[in-house]
C-alpha cells in the first residue's frame, strides 16, 4: 500500500516578519517560492505566486476595497481581493482616499511593536523612555574661538552663483587631499568648494532668493568652516557683499569674497583664490580636539534609497541612538516632510499642540503645493523604493518616522533653518535626499546618518555622512560605502536596542574625528543642492 507524500508547512516567522499582531501582511525575509506552505500558528496556507525579498505576503484575505495593515497602521487598501498567501504590491495595492491629519495618541512610535511576535528582535525601547539618564558622554570636538562646536576642519569656497562654480573648483583643485599644503597640515580636513545651480535668473526678492541665502549663510555659519571665500561673478542677482554681509560671523572666523569680474578674469581669480586660502589653512591647522560633552551634537537623520526592511532594522535603530543622544541632551533634527506625509500622527502625537499644529500646516502645504503643479504625494515611492517592496507613500513614511525614536517633538522649523531648542527636531524639507540633507546641515547639523536599503553613496561636506544598511546583501555588495550593517537585525545576530547603541557609538566617533567611507572616497562635495522655489527668469 503506497503511502502519500506529507508536506510540512515552514512556521511564518522563518519566511516572513510580521511587525504588529493587526497586521494584514509579512514582510518576506527572503524570496518566498510559489506553492510555499506557511504556518502562521493558527492556520496553513500557501504562496500563490513567488515573492520578492522584502515584499508583502498577505497572511490573511482582505477583500477589494478594505484597509490594508502593517506596523499596526493602514498602508493602503486593496484594489482587488487578497487571499492568504498573495504577493502584495502595486497590483493588488493602492494609498486609497486620503485620511483625516490627527495628533494621535500620545506615545505612539510606528516602530515595530515589542508585544508582538517580533521575529527581528526589536527589544523594548524602555531603556531610553524611562527617564533614567544614562552615563555622560563626551567626545573629541573642535572648540572654535567664539564657544561653537565643530566636528571637522574645513575651509570653504561658497558661490552665489552658478557661473562661479568653475571658478571655485579649480581653486579646490589645488588643495586636493595629498597635496603638498594639505599633506603639510594633517589637521586641516580639507577645501571644499560647495556650488548649486541658481544665484541668477531669479527674482531680485521673494521665497526663492531668500531661501538660497539662508541655506548658503547656514553653511557659512556651521562651525566645521574654519575659514571662508565666497565667490561671485559680480552681476548676478545674488550679490557677494550684501550676501557675505548677512553671515554675521566672528572676526575669529575670516570671511574673503571675491568676484571673477573685478579681478579680471578666471585665471586671476584662481591665483587670488589659491593665495587666500592657503592664509586660511595655515590659521586653520592651529586647532586641537578636546572632550566636549554630545549635548552639542546635533545629528541630521535622513533616509534614501530605501526598502521594505528600512522600516524594521535600520531606521528604528537609528531611532534609538537618537533618543540616546536626546537623553543626554543632544539635537536630532528629522525631515523629508512628503515621506511623513500618512504617518505625520505618530509625531504630532509626541508634541505640544502648537508644535503638531506647525507639521501638520507644513504637511497640508505640501499637498497644496504638489496638487498645484498636477502631481501626488503618492508618487513616491521611488521605482527603485517599490522594487524593494514598498508600495505606498503611507508605508514608506511609517516607515521613515522610525528615526526619529520615541523622544517628544520639540519644534518643527522652516528649511535650513537652526533649531532654538534640544531635542527632537522637525525640518520641513523636501523627499530628495541631497536637498533635504542641505538643507539639515544648514541647519547646523555636524553629523548625519543616512539610512539606504537599495545602496546610496552619500557624502554632505562639511559634515561627515554615516550609511547605514538596512540589509547585509547591500552591506556586502557595497562595502566601500556602507559605514554600519543594520541588516544584522534581520539576520537576528543583535536586537533593534543594541544595533541603536551601536550607531550611538560610532557617532560619537565619528564626531570625534573618525572618517567615514564617504570621506575616505572623497564623496560630499557635488551633493549641496540648495532647495530651489520660485521662476526661473
Amino acid at each position: 500500500m503506497g503511502g502519500g507524500h506529507v508536506v510540512t508547512a515552514t512556521p511564518l516567522d522563518r519566511v516572513a516578519i510580521r511587525l504588529h499582531p493587526d497586521d494584514d501582511v509579512a514582510v518576506a525575509r527572503s524570496e518566498v517560492l510559489a506553492g510555499t506552505e506557511i504556518d502562521d500558528g493558527s492556520r496553513t496556507f500557501a504562496a500563490g505566486s513567488d515573492v520578492p525579498a522584502g515584499h508583502k505576503i498577505a497572511v490573511r484575505a482582505v477583500a477589494a476595497g478594505g484597509p490594508v495593515r502593517k506596523y499596526g497602521q493602514r498602508i493602503g487598501v486593496a484594489t482587488s481581493p487578497i487571499a492568504a498567501g498573495d504577493h502584495v504590491h502595486t497590483h493588488n495595492l493602492a494609498v486609497g482616499p486620503p485620511a483625516a491629519h490627527t495628533t494621535g495618541p500620545a506615545g505612539e512610535t510606528g516602530v515595530p511593536s515589542a508585544d508582538g511576535p517580533a521575529p527581528v528582535g526589536t527589544a523594548s525601547r524602555a531603556a531610553t523612555s524611562s527617564g533614567t539618564s544614562p552615563p555622560a558622554t563626551t567626545f573629541a570636538g573642535i572648540v572654535r574661538p567664539d564657544g561653537r562646536i565643530a566636528t571637522r576642519n574645513y575651509i570653504g569656497i561658497l558661490t552665489s552663483v552658478n557661473c562661479s562654480a568653475t571658478a571655485a573648483r579649480l581653486i579646490a583643485d589645488r588643495f586636493r587631499p595629498g597635496s603638498d599644503l594639505l599633506a603639510q597640515h594633517p589637521d586641516v580636513d580639507g577645501v571644499v568648494a560647495l556650488t548649486h545651480g541658481s544665484g541668477c535668473g531669479m527674482a531680485v526678492s521673494g521665497d526663492g532668493l531668500s531661501l538660497l541665502r539662508r541655506t548658503i549663510t547656514g553653511y557659512a555659519r556651521h562651525p566645521n568652516f574654519a575659514g571662508l571665500l565666497v565667490l561671485g561673478l559680480g552681476c548676478e542677482v545674488n550679490q557677494v557683499d550684501s550676501l557675505a554681509e548677512g553671515f554675521d560671523l566672528p572676526p575669529s572666523t575670516p570671511v574673503h569674497t571675491m568676484t571673477i569680474q573685478a579681478l579680471g578674469g578666471t585665471r586671476a581669480t584662481v591665483d587670488e583664490g589659491v593665495a587666500r586660502i592657503r592664509e586660511m589653512v595655515g590659521a586653520a591647522a592651529e586647532v586641537r580636539r578636546r572632550p566636549v560633552p554630545v549635548s552639542e551634537l546635533v545629528l541630521g537623520l535622513n533616509c534614501g534609497g530605501s526598502d521594505a526592511y528600512s522600516g524594521i532594522t535600520a531606521n528604528p535603530a537609528l531611532g534609538v541612538a537618537a533618543d540616546l543622544l536626546i537623553a543626554q541632551g543632544g539635537t536630532a533634527v528629522l525631515g523629508e516632510t512628503p515621506e511623513i506625509h500618512g504617518a505625520e500622527h505618530l509625531l504630532t502625537g509626541r508634541a505640544d499642540p502648537a508644535v503638531a499644529e506647525a507639521l501638520l500646516e507644513r504637511v497640508r502645504w505640501w499637498e497644496s503645493y504638489v496638487e498645484a503643479s498636477g502631481g501626488s504625494l503618492d508618487n513616491n515611492p521611488s521605482p527603485g523604493n517599490k522594487a524593494g517592496g514598498l508600495t505606498t507613500i503611507l508605508e514608506k513614511s511609517l516607515g521613515a518616522v522610525a528615526k526619529a525614536g520615541t523622544s517628544r517633538l520639540q519644534q518643527v522649523v522652516g528649511y535650513a533653518e537652526r533649531p532654538t531648542r534640544r531635542g527632537l527636531v522637525f525640518m520641513d524639507t523636501p523627499g530628495y535626499d541631497p536637498v533635504s540633507v542641505t538643507g539639515i546641515v544648514a541647519g547646523g547639523a555636524n553629523v548625519v546618518c543616512f539610512t539606504t536599503g537599495r545602496g546610496s553613496v552619500f557624502g554632505c561636506k562639511p559634515a561627515p555622512s554615516l550609511k547605514l544598511a538596512t540589509n547585509s546583501e547591500v552591506y556586502r555588495r557595497m562595502p566601500d560605502d556602507m559605514d554600519i550593517n543594520c541588516g544584522s537585525i534581520l539576520d537576528g545576530d543583535e536586537t533593534v536596542e543594541q544595533a541603536g547603541r551601536r550607531i550611538f557609538d560610532a557617532v560619537v566617533a565619528v564626531a570625534s574625528g573618525r572618517r567615514t567611507l564617504s570621506e575616505e572616497l572623497g564623496v560630499g562635495d557635488n551633493e549641496f543642492v540648495p532647495w530651489q522655489l520660485g521662476a526661473v527668469l
